[in-house]
């Protein structure tokens, strides 16, 4: 997984779930080791402007912004920012509260993909309750065009656990151009080491003890395993 790898580099990864605790910061981590581990060109964009924690993980490794997308001036802000950085992939963390400013402004990154070049995937994290799922259906009417992949957060069970997800016709709806990817459980012993000391993985992978390095090795691996599953044809 060292190699560099020739990918687009006008995708815009944003990692959405609309309510808090579904695990949005853990996958934005991941992803963004994912992709600089592959020699990708990386900028990250939080959304979460009172609890910046991919930020402040990343901040020291890659370029990062932050815009608040409760307002019009922060959408605006943000596709500045990627037109200003089209050399990059933009991750894109967003905050819980977010949903309200998706849903009244969003057309303002979904009216200027093609004017920027770029293309809008998006890593949806679900747990196994029904809110996350009706906050998709109204996260997809404001980007339908954008390819929307649904993550089930291992840390709330194995996939057949998700079965408001599993029977439902939105899945089958995102299947159609997207994928349904399972997120591996971390131990909360070393996710609450990310989060207690804002560490990014590699840092994590550098100055944890053995234990807790060995089980990020074994994390990451699965990790890059689901992503490479999209990354792959980005």
């Amino acid at each position: 997984m060292n190699k560099t790898v020739d990918m687009t580099v006008n995708t815009i990864y944003l990692v959405g779930g609309g309510k808090g605790g579904v695990g949005k910061s853990v996958v934005a981590l991941a992803l963004v080791d994912h992709l600089q581990r592959r020699g990708v060109n990386t900028v990250l964009v939080e959304n979460d402007t009172s609890n910046p924690d991919v930020m402040r993980a990343v901040h020291e490794e890659i370029a990062c912004a932050s815009f608040d997308l409760d307002t019009a001036g922060g959408w605006i802000d943000m596709v500045n920012y990627c037109d200003g950085h089209r050399d990059a992939v933009v991750v894109v963390s967003t905050a819980a509260r977010n949903q309200d400013g998706v849903t009244r402004y969003g057309a303002t990154l979904g009216s200027t993909l093609d004017e920027l070049g770029r293309r809008l995937v998006v890593f949806w994290v679900i747990n196994r309750q029904r809110d996350s799922l009706e906050l998709l259906r109204q996260f997809s009417e404001t980007f339908p065009d954008a390819t929307v992949h649904v993550v089930r957060n291992g840390y709330y069970g194995a996939p057949e656990r998700f079965v408001l997800y599993q029977d439902s016709k939105l899945r089958k709806s995102i299947e159609a151009k997207g994928r349904s990817l399972d997120f591996p459980e971390l131990a909360d012993r070393v996710a609450d080491d990310l989060r207690s000391h804002r560490l990014s993985v590699r840092k994590a992978v550098e100055t944890l003890p053995i234990g807790q390095r060995a089980e990020l090795l074994r994390w990451r691996a699965c990790y890059d395993a689901m992503f490479s599953q999209v990354t792959d044809d980005a």
